[in-house]
Protein backbone atom coordinates (compact mmCIF):
# COMPACT_ATOMS: atom_id res chain seq x y z
CA UNK A 1 0.00 0.00 0.00
CA UNK A 2 1.54 3.21 -0.61
CA UNK A 3 1.82 5.13 2.83
CA UNK A 4 1.51 9.03 1.42
CA UNK A 5 -1.52 8.32 -0.24
CA UNK A 6 -4.47 9.88 1.23
CA UNK A 7 -7.13 8.20 3.01
CA UNK A 8 -10.87 8.91 3.64
CA UNK A 9 -11.29 9.66 7.74
CA UNK A 10 -14.17 6.88 8.31
CA UNK A 11 -16.39 4.45 6.36
CA UNK A 12 -19.62 6.59 6.78
CA UNK A 13 -17.51 9.32 4.77
CA UNK A 14 -16.61 6.43 2.17
CA UNK A 15 -20.30 5.57 1.75
CA UNK A 16 -21.55 9.02 1.59
CA UNK A 17 -18.78 10.37 -1.04
CA UNK A 18 -19.37 7.18 -2.82
CA UNK A 19 -22.90 7.13 -2.85
CA UNK A 20 -22.24 11.18 -3.54
CA UNK A 21 -20.75 10.71 -6.76
CA UNK A 22 -23.62 7.86 -7.61
CA UNK A 23 -26.14 10.30 -6.60
CA UNK A 24 -26.54 13.12 -8.57
CA UNK A 25 -28.44 14.42 -11.56
CA UNK A 26 -28.66 11.03 -12.99
CA UNK A 27 -31.28 10.66 -10.04
CA UNK A 28 -33.30 13.58 -10.40
CA UNK A 29 -32.74 15.10 -13.27
CA UNK A 30 -32.41 12.43 -15.98
CA UNK A 31 -33.81 9.49 -14.50
CA UNK A 32 -37.31 11.15 -13.73
CA UNK A 33 -36.88 11.38 -17.46
CA UNK A 34 -36.14 8.97 -18.75
CA UNK A 35 -38.96 7.10 -16.92
CA UNK A 36 -41.66 9.87 -18.85
CA UNK A 37 -40.34 8.67 -21.92
CA UNK A 38 -39.82 5.03 -21.78
CA UNK A 39 -43.28 4.72 -20.33
CA UNK A 40 -43.05 4.76 -16.74
CA UNK A 41 -43.33 1.70 -14.25
CA UNK A 42 -41.77 -0.99 -16.70
CA UNK A 43 -38.89 1.35 -16.98
CA UNK A 44 -38.83 1.80 -13.27
CA UNK A 45 -38.88 -2.48 -12.72
CA UNK A 46 -36.26 -2.83 -15.41
CA UNK A 47 -34.35 -0.39 -14.01
CA UNK A 48 -34.18 -1.88 -10.54
CA UNK A 49 -33.22 -5.14 -12.22
CA UNK A 50 -30.58 -3.77 -14.10
CA UNK A 51 -28.91 -2.21 -10.63
CA UNK A 52 -29.65 -5.54 -8.95
CA UNK A 53 -27.92 -7.95 -11.99
CA UNK A 54 -25.33 -5.84 -13.04
CA UNK A 55 -24.63 -2.59 -11.49
CA UNK A 56 -23.88 -4.90 -8.09
CA UNK A 57 -21.02 -6.85 -9.81
CA UNK A 58 -20.02 -3.91 -11.67
CA UNK A 59 -19.34 -1.73 -8.85
CA UNK A 60 -18.01 -4.37 -6.66
CA UNK A 61 -15.45 -4.97 -9.11
CA UNK A 62 -14.60 -1.54 -9.47
CA UNK A 63 -13.97 -0.84 -6.41
CA UNK A 64 -11.80 -4.08 -5.70
CA UNK A 65 -9.45 -2.58 -8.75
CA UNK A 66 -9.26 0.52 -6.43
CA UNK A 67 -8.41 -1.22 -3.49
CA UNK A 68 -5.93 -3.56 -4.97
CA UNK A 69 -3.99 -0.89 -6.70
CA UNK A 70 -4.18 2.09 -4.35
CA UNK A 71 -4.54 4.13 -7.48
CA UNK A 72 -6.46 6.27 -9.71
CA UNK A 73 -7.77 4.95 -13.01
CA UNK A 74 -4.22 6.15 -14.63
CA UNK A 75 -2.35 3.54 -12.65
CA UNK A 76 -4.36 1.00 -11.36
CA UNK A 77 -4.41 -1.68 -14.31
CA UNK A 78 -0.34 -0.65 -14.47
CA UNK A 79 -0.09 -2.13 -10.77
CA UNK A 80 -2.47 -5.21 -11.42
CA UNK A 81 -2.22 -6.12 -14.90
CA UNK A 82 0.83 -8.55 -16.07
CA UNK A 83 4.06 -7.43 -17.82
CA UNK A 84 3.26 -6.75 -21.58
CA UNK A 85 -0.37 -6.48 -21.41
CA UNK A 86 -2.52 -3.07 -22.42
CA UNK A 87 -5.06 -3.16 -19.87
CA UNK A 88 -3.66 0.13 -18.96
CA UNK A 89 -4.92 2.12 -22.40
CA UNK A 90 -8.77 1.43 -20.55
CA UNK A 91 -7.59 3.81 -17.61
CA UNK A 92 -6.35 6.35 -20.10
CA UNK A 93 -9.65 6.00 -21.40
CA UNK A 94 -11.55 6.03 -18.66
CA UNK A 95 -9.65 9.50 -17.82
CA UNK A 96 -11.41 10.82 -20.36
CA UNK A 97 -14.72 9.37 -19.93
CA UNK A 98 -14.65 11.60 -16.81
CA UNK A 99 -13.50 14.71 -18.44
CA UNK A 100 -16.53 14.12 -20.84
CA UNK A 101 -19.17 13.83 -18.29
CA UNK A 102 -17.84 17.14 -17.04
CA UNK A 103 -18.00 18.68 -19.97
CA UNK A 104 -21.67 18.43 -19.85
CA UNK A 105 -22.43 17.99 -16.41
CA UNK A 106 -20.42 21.18 -15.10
CA UNK A 107 -23.16 22.87 -17.34
CA UNK A 108 -26.49 21.02 -16.06
CA UNK A 109 -24.97 22.09 -12.56
CA UNK A 110 -24.84 25.48 -13.38
CA UNK A 111 -28.16 25.45 -14.35
CA UNK A 112 -29.56 24.34 -11.25
CA UNK A 113 -27.75 27.05 -9.96
CA UNK A 114 -29.64 29.31 -11.64
CA UNK A 115 -32.84 28.04 -10.93
CA UNK A 116 -32.51 28.15 -7.31
CA UNK A 117 -30.85 31.56 -7.58
CA UNK A 118 -33.99 32.88 -9.23
CA UNK A 119 -36.33 31.31 -6.85
CA UNK A 120 -34.33 32.61 -3.72
CA UNK A 121 -34.71 36.10 -5.44
CA UNK A 122 -38.59 36.07 -6.58
CA UNK A 123 -37.80 35.99 -9.94
CA UNK A 124 -39.16 32.83 -11.03
CA UNK A 125 -42.31 34.16 -12.97
CA UNK A 126 -40.88 34.39 -16.99
CA UNK A 127 -38.16 31.54 -16.01
CA UNK A 128 -38.13 28.92 -19.13
CA UNK A 129 -35.59 26.17 -20.16
CA UNK A 130 -35.13 27.00 -23.62
CA UNK A 131 -35.09 31.03 -22.88
CA UNK A 132 -31.99 30.07 -20.42
CA UNK A 133 -29.64 27.57 -22.88
CA UNK A 134 -30.10 29.88 -25.47
CA UNK A 135 -28.28 32.54 -23.10
CA UNK A 136 -24.59 32.74 -23.49
CA UNK A 137 -24.13 34.89 -20.68
CA UNK A 138 -25.78 32.61 -18.46
CA UNK A 139 -24.35 29.51 -19.63
CA UNK A 140 -21.06 30.50 -18.77
CA UNK A 141 -21.10 32.50 -15.53
CA UNK A 142 -23.01 29.14 -13.91
CA UNK A 143 -20.49 27.47 -15.59
CA UNK A 144 -17.58 29.14 -14.31
CA UNK A 145 -19.27 29.38 -10.95
CA UNK A 146 -19.48 25.27 -10.76
CA UNK A 147 -16.17 24.87 -11.87
CA UNK A 148 -14.43 27.61 -9.53
CA UNK A 149 -16.59 26.26 -6.61
CA UNK A 150 -16.11 22.51 -6.94
CA UNK A 151 -12.28 23.15 -7.22
CA UNK A 152 -11.51 25.61 -4.60
CA UNK A 153 -13.31 22.69 -2.19
CA UNK A 154 -10.84 20.21 -4.02
CA UNK A 155 -7.88 22.21 -2.82
CA UNK A 156 -7.71 21.69 0.27
CA UNK A 157 -6.98 17.87 1.66
CA UNK A 158 -9.22 15.32 0.83
CA UNK A 159 -10.43 14.72 4.65
CA UNK A 160 -10.62 18.68 5.39
CA UNK A 161 -12.19 19.53 1.91
CA UNK A 162 -14.04 16.49 0.07
CA UNK A 163 -15.20 14.48 2.66
CA UNK A 164 -16.97 16.91 5.20
CA UNK A 165 -18.57 19.08 2.27
CA UNK A 166 -19.98 15.68 1.11
CA UNK A 167 -21.28 14.49 4.68
CA UNK A 168 -23.40 17.59 5.37
CA UNK A 169 -24.35 17.90 1.90
CA UNK A 170 -25.63 14.41 1.55
CA UNK A 171 -27.42 14.47 4.78
CA UNK A 172 -29.34 17.77 3.75
CA UNK A 173 -30.29 16.59 0.34
CA UNK A 174 -31.72 13.18 2.12
CA UNK A 175 -33.92 15.82 4.28
CA UNK A 176 -34.56 17.95 1.30
CA UNK A 177 -36.05 14.88 -0.62
CA UNK A 178 -38.32 12.93 2.01
CA UNK A 179 -39.96 16.97 2.89
CA UNK A 180 -40.82 17.73 -0.97
CA UNK A 181 -41.76 13.74 -1.87
CA UNK A 182 -44.40 14.05 1.29
CA UNK A 183 -45.48 17.48 -0.02
CA UNK A 184 -45.74 16.07 -3.53
CA UNK A 185 -47.67 12.93 -2.31
CA UNK A 186 -50.35 15.89 -1.18
CA UNK A 187 -51.27 16.64 -4.31
CA UNK A 188 -54.62 15.87 -6.11
CA UNK A 189 -52.91 14.15 -8.66
CA UNK A 190 -50.72 12.18 -6.55
CA UNK A 191 -52.32 8.64 -7.08
CA UNK A 192 -52.61 9.11 -10.49
CA UNK A 193 -49.23 9.89 -10.82
CA UNK A 194 -47.87 7.04 -8.74
CA UNK A 195 -49.55 4.82 -10.46
CA UNK A 196 -48.17 5.45 -13.86
CA UNK A 197 -44.61 5.91 -11.76
CA UNK A 198 -44.90 2.76 -10.34
CA UNK A 199 -47.34 0.50 -11.93
CA UNK A 200 -45.53 -1.70 -15.20
CA UNK A 201 -47.33 -1.57 -18.65
CA UNK A 202 -45.32 -4.66 -19.75
CA UNK A 203 -46.53 -3.77 -23.52
CA UNK A 204 -44.05 -0.86 -23.73
CA UNK A 205 -41.39 -3.02 -22.36
CA UNK A 206 -38.75 -3.69 -25.57
CA UNK A 207 -35.01 -4.11 -26.24
CA UNK A 208 -34.78 -0.12 -26.53
CA UNK A 209 -36.02 0.41 -23.03
CA UNK A 210 -33.89 -2.57 -21.30
CA UNK A 211 -30.59 -0.86 -23.25
CA UNK A 212 -31.97 2.81 -22.01
CA UNK A 213 -31.92 1.29 -18.37
CA UNK A 214 -28.85 -0.32 -18.22
CA UNK A 215 -27.21 2.65 -19.86
CA UNK A 216 -29.13 4.84 -16.75
CA UNK A 217 -28.25 2.25 -14.29
CA UNK A 218 -24.52 2.62 -15.37
CA UNK A 219 -24.73 6.63 -15.37
CA UNK A 220 -26.48 7.09 -12.01
CA UNK A 221 -23.55 4.14 -10.15
CA UNK A 222 -20.54 6.37 -12.68
CA UNK A 223 -19.51 2.72 -13.20
CA UNK A 224 -16.69 1.64 -15.61
CA UNK A 225 -15.05 4.92 -15.37
CA UNK A 226 -12.77 4.55 -12.25
CA UNK A 227 -14.86 6.81 -10.86
CA UNK A 228 -15.80 4.62 -7.90
CA UNK A 229 -12.42 2.96 -8.40
CA UNK A 230 -10.89 5.98 -6.79
CA UNK A 231 -13.04 5.99 -3.72
CA UNK A 232 -11.59 2.46 -3.50
CA UNK A 233 -8.36 3.16 -3.28
CA UNK A 234 -9.18 5.42 -0.27
CA UNK A 235 -10.16 2.96 1.94
CA UNK A 236 -8.93 0.32 3.92
CA UNK A 237 -9.60 -3.15 4.27
CA UNK A 238 -11.74 -3.60 7.35
CA UNK A 239 -15.57 -3.76 5.36
CA UNK A 240 -15.77 -6.40 2.24
CA UNK A 241 -16.66 -4.20 -0.67
CA UNK A 242 -20.01 -5.98 -1.71
CA UNK A 243 -21.64 -5.19 1.25
CA UNK A 244 -20.25 -1.37 0.71
CA UNK A 245 -21.51 -1.56 -3.36
CA UNK A 246 -25.52 -2.93 -1.85
CA UNK A 247 -24.98 -0.09 0.50
CA UNK A 248 -24.19 2.44 -2.04
CA UNK A 249 -26.54 1.52 -4.57
CA UNK A 250 -29.86 1.40 -2.10
CA UNK A 251 -28.68 5.06 -1.19
CA UNK A 252 -28.45 5.83 -4.88
CA UNK A 253 -31.84 3.80 -5.72
CA UNK A 254 -33.64 5.80 -2.72
CA UNK A 255 -33.06 8.95 -4.01
CA UNK A 256 -33.78 8.42 -7.80
CA UNK A 257 -37.34 6.54 -6.40
CA UNK A 258 -37.71 9.59 -4.50
CA UNK A 259 -37.40 12.08 -7.31
CA UNK A 260 -39.88 10.39 -9.10
CA UNK A 261 -42.28 10.53 -6.84
CA UNK A 262 -41.63 14.35 -6.54
CA UNK A 263 -41.77 14.60 -10.14
CA UNK A 264 -44.90 12.66 -11.73
CA UNK A 265 -47.41 13.77 -8.60
CA UNK A 266 -46.67 17.15 -10.01
CA UNK A 267 -46.85 16.22 -13.35
CA UNK A 268 -50.23 14.94 -13.50
CA UNK A 269 -51.63 17.81 -10.81
CA UNK A 270 -50.29 20.06 -13.24
CA UNK A 271 -51.34 18.40 -16.22
CA UNK A 272 -47.68 18.99 -17.61
CA UNK A 273 -46.32 16.03 -20.40
CA UNK A 274 -44.62 13.54 -19.02
CA UNK A 275 -42.45 12.53 -21.99
CA UNK A 276 -40.94 16.47 -22.32
CA UNK A 277 -37.06 14.83 -22.05
CA UNK A 278 -34.11 17.29 -20.42
CA UNK A 279 -36.26 19.99 -20.12
CA UNK A 280 -39.09 17.68 -17.74
CA UNK A 281 -37.55 18.91 -14.55
CA UNK A 282 -37.12 22.56 -15.11
CA UNK A 283 -40.18 23.47 -16.83
CA UNK A 284 -42.62 21.03 -15.07
CA UNK A 285 -41.55 22.04 -11.35
CA UNK A 286 -41.00 25.61 -12.23
CA UNK A 287 -44.58 25.55 -13.16
CA UNK A 288 -45.43 23.86 -10.62
CA UNK A 289 -44.13 26.12 -8.01
CA UNK A 290 -44.99 29.38 -9.86
CA UNK A 291 -48.67 28.03 -9.39
CA UNK A 292 -48.67 26.72 -6.15
CA UNK A 293 -49.09 28.87 -2.46
CA UNK A 294 -45.82 29.05 -0.96
CA UNK A 295 -44.26 27.92 -4.28
CA UNK A 296 -41.10 30.78 -3.79
CA UNK A 297 -40.06 28.84 -0.94
CA UNK A 298 -40.77 25.31 -2.06
CA UNK A 299 -38.71 26.14 -5.45
CA UNK A 300 -35.94 27.76 -3.62
CA UNK A 301 -35.95 24.01 -1.26
CA UNK A 302 -36.38 21.97 -4.51
CA UNK A 303 -33.95 23.60 -6.53
CA UNK A 304 -31.55 23.87 -3.77
CA UNK A 305 -31.64 20.13 -3.03
CA UNK A 306 -30.77 19.86 -6.81
CA UNK A 307 -27.41 21.78 -6.33
CA UNK A 308 -26.61 19.70 -3.70
CA UNK A 309 -27.27 16.43 -5.52
CA UNK A 310 -25.60 17.74 -8.96
CA UNK A 311 -22.39 19.05 -6.59
CA UNK A 312 -22.24 15.60 -4.84
CA UNK A 313 -21.71 13.89 -8.10
CA UNK A 314 -19.31 16.73 -9.52
CA UNK A 315 -17.16 17.10 -6.64
CA UNK A 316 -16.58 13.46 -6.84
CA UNK A 317 -15.58 13.21 -10.47
CA UNK A 318 -13.86 16.06 -9.93
CA UNK A 319 -11.66 14.57 -7.56
CA UNK A 320 -11.01 11.64 -10.11
CA UNK A 321 -9.82 13.62 -12.74
CA UNK A 322 -7.45 15.48 -10.17
CA UNK A 323 -6.32 12.31 -8.72
CA UNK A 324 -5.17 11.13 -12.37
CA UNK A 325 -3.58 14.36 -13.32
CA UNK A 326 -1.59 14.53 -10.31
CA UNK A 327 -0.40 10.56 -10.57
CA UNK A 328 0.89 11.71 -14.40
CA UNK A 329 2.60 14.98 -13.67
CA UNK A 330 3.19 14.54 -9.32
CA UNK A 331 1.66 17.93 -9.21
CA UNK A 332 -0.11 18.92 -5.46
CA UNK A 333 -3.31 19.55 -4.95
CA UNK A 334 -3.68 23.44 -5.65
CA UNK A 335 -1.88 23.40 -8.82
CA UNK A 336 -3.81 20.21 -9.86
CA UNK A 337 -7.24 22.11 -9.16
CA UNK A 338 -6.31 25.56 -11.06
CA UNK A 339 -5.03 23.51 -14.34
CA UNK A 340 -7.79 20.82 -14.15
CA UNK A 341 -10.15 23.39 -13.40
CA UNK A 342 -9.48 25.78 -16.43
CA UNK A 343 -9.19 22.77 -18.37
CA UNK A 344 -12.71 21.56 -17.58
CA UNK A 345 -13.91 25.57 -17.73
CA UNK A 346 -12.82 25.36 -21.47
CA UNK A 347 -14.27 21.71 -22.55
CA UNK A 348 -17.41 22.88 -20.74
CA UNK A 349 -18.07 25.80 -23.16
CA UNK A 350 -18.80 23.80 -26.21
CA UNK A 351 -22.22 22.79 -24.00
CA UNK A 352 -22.71 25.73 -22.41
CA UNK A 353 -22.97 27.67 -25.78
CA UNK A 354 -24.05 25.12 -27.93
CA UNK A 355 -27.64 26.01 -28.17
CA UNK A 356 -26.65 29.82 -28.93
CA UNK A 357 -23.23 30.76 -30.78
CA UNK A 358 -21.45 26.83 -30.74
CA UNK A 359 -24.77 25.23 -32.56
CA UNK A 360 -23.23 21.96 -33.79
CA UNK A 361 -25.96 18.86 -34.72
CA UNK A 362 -24.35 15.31 -34.11
CA UNK A 363 -27.30 13.12 -34.11
CA UNK A 364 -31.16 13.92 -34.92
CA UNK A 365 -33.28 17.23 -35.01
CA UNK A 366 -32.20 18.94 -31.89
CA UNK A 367 -29.01 17.18 -30.93
CA UNK A 368 -26.72 19.25 -29.41
CA UNK A 369 -23.29 19.18 -27.59
CA UNK A 370 -24.59 18.04 -24.59
CA UNK A 371 -26.16 14.81 -26.60
CA UNK A 372 -22.62 14.23 -28.40
CA UNK A 373 -20.95 14.43 -24.87
CA UNK A 374 -23.35 12.05 -23.28
CA UNK A 375 -23.32 9.56 -26.11
CA UNK A 376 -19.59 9.52 -25.45
CA UNK A 377 -20.30 8.70 -22.03
CA UNK A 378 -24.07 6.95 -21.44
CA UNK A 379 -23.92 5.24 -24.58
CA UNK A 380 -20.18 4.12 -25.10
CA UNK A 381 -17.21 4.27 -22.76
CA UNK A 382 -19.88 3.56 -19.39
CA UNK A 383 -20.90 0.28 -20.81
CA UNK A 384 -17.29 -0.90 -22.21
CA UNK A 385 -16.06 0.22 -19.33
CA UNK A 386 -18.00 -2.25 -16.97
CA UNK A 387 -17.50 -5.10 -19.77
CA UNK A 388 -13.88 -4.68 -19.63
CA UNK A 389 -13.56 -4.21 -15.80
CA UNK A 390 -15.63 -8.08 -15.49
CA UNK A 391 -12.99 -9.48 -18.14
CA UNK A 392 -9.95 -7.99 -16.18
CA UNK A 393 -11.60 -9.11 -12.62
CA UNK A 394 -12.86 -12.53 -13.71
CA UNK A 395 -10.38 -14.29 -16.34
CA UNK A 396 -7.21 -15.13 -16.64
CA UNK A 397 -5.73 -12.75 -19.30
CA UNK A 398 -6.38 -9.92 -16.81
CA UNK A 399 -6.28 -9.87 -12.90
CA UNK A 400 -8.02 -12.97 -12.29
CA UNK A 401 -10.84 -14.17 -10.42
CA UNK A 402 -9.25 -15.25 -7.50
CA UNK A 403 -7.77 -11.82 -7.21
CA UNK A 404 -10.75 -10.00 -7.35
CA UNK A 405 -12.32 -12.14 -4.67
CA UNK A 406 -9.39 -12.10 -2.25
CA UNK A 407 -9.99 -7.88 -2.41
CA UNK A 408 -13.18 -8.01 -2.34
CA UNK A 409 -13.87 -10.67 0.26
CA UNK A 410 -11.43 -8.73 2.91
CA UNK A 411 -12.99 -7.46 5.77
CA UNK A 412 -16.71 -7.81 7.35
CA UNK A 413 -19.21 -7.85 5.58
CA UNK A 414 -21.30 -9.67 2.41
CA UNK A 415 -19.04 -11.91 0.55
CA UNK A 416 -18.65 -12.57 -3.25
CA UNK A 417 -19.84 -16.74 -3.31
CA UNK A 418 -18.66 -19.24 -5.17
CA UNK A 419 -21.82 -19.61 -6.69
CA UNK A 420 -21.58 -15.85 -8.02
CA UNK A 421 -18.57 -16.49 -10.31
CA UNK A 422 -20.84 -17.23 -13.43
CA UNK A 423 -23.01 -14.25 -12.67
CA UNK A 424 -19.54 -12.15 -12.90
CA UNK A 425 -17.46 -14.17 -15.30
CA UNK A 426 -20.26 -14.63 -17.97
CA UNK A 427 -23.68 -12.95 -16.95
CA UNK A 428 -22.52 -9.49 -16.95
CA UNK A 429 -19.94 -9.47 -19.66
CA UNK A 430 -22.03 -10.92 -22.05
CA UNK A 431 -25.49 -8.77 -20.90
CA UNK A 432 -23.49 -5.63 -21.27
CA UNK A 433 -21.62 -6.13 -24.86
CA UNK A 434 -24.80 -7.95 -25.96
CA UNK A 435 -27.04 -4.65 -25.06
CA UNK A 436 -24.24 -2.38 -25.99
CA UNK A 437 -24.46 -3.90 -29.59
CA UNK A 438 -27.99 -3.52 -30.26
CA UNK A 439 -27.79 0.07 -28.19
CA UNK A 440 -25.78 0.97 -31.47
CA UNK A 441 -27.96 -0.46 -33.65
CA UNK A 442 -30.83 1.22 -32.79
CA UNK A 443 -29.34 4.52 -31.44
CA UNK A 444 -31.35 7.73 -33.32
CA UNK A 445 -28.27 8.89 -35.35
CA UNK A 446 -30.47 11.07 -37.79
Amino acid sequence: MNQDREQLGSRLGFILLSAGCAIGCGNVWKFPWMTGQYGGGGFVLVYILCLLLLGIPAMTMEFAIGRASQASMVGMYQKLEKPGQKWHIHGYLALLGNVALMAFYTVVTGWMMYYFVRFLTGKSADLGFVAMITNPGVNVLYLAIAVAVGFFILSFDLQGGLERVTKYMMVALFVLMLVLAVHSGLLSGAREGIRFYLVPDFSKINGSVIVAAMNQAFFTLSIGIGSMAIFGSYIGKERSLMGESVHIILLDTFVAIMAGFIMFPACFTYGIEVNAGPSLLFDTMATVFNNMSGGRLWGSLFFLFMVFAAFSTELAVFENILAGIRELTGWNRPKGCLVCGIGIFLIALTTALGYSVLHFQPFADGSAWLDFWDFIVSTNLLPLGAFIFAVFCSYRIGWGWDNFVAEANAGKGIKVQNWMKPVFKYFVPVCVIVLYIYGLATFGWK
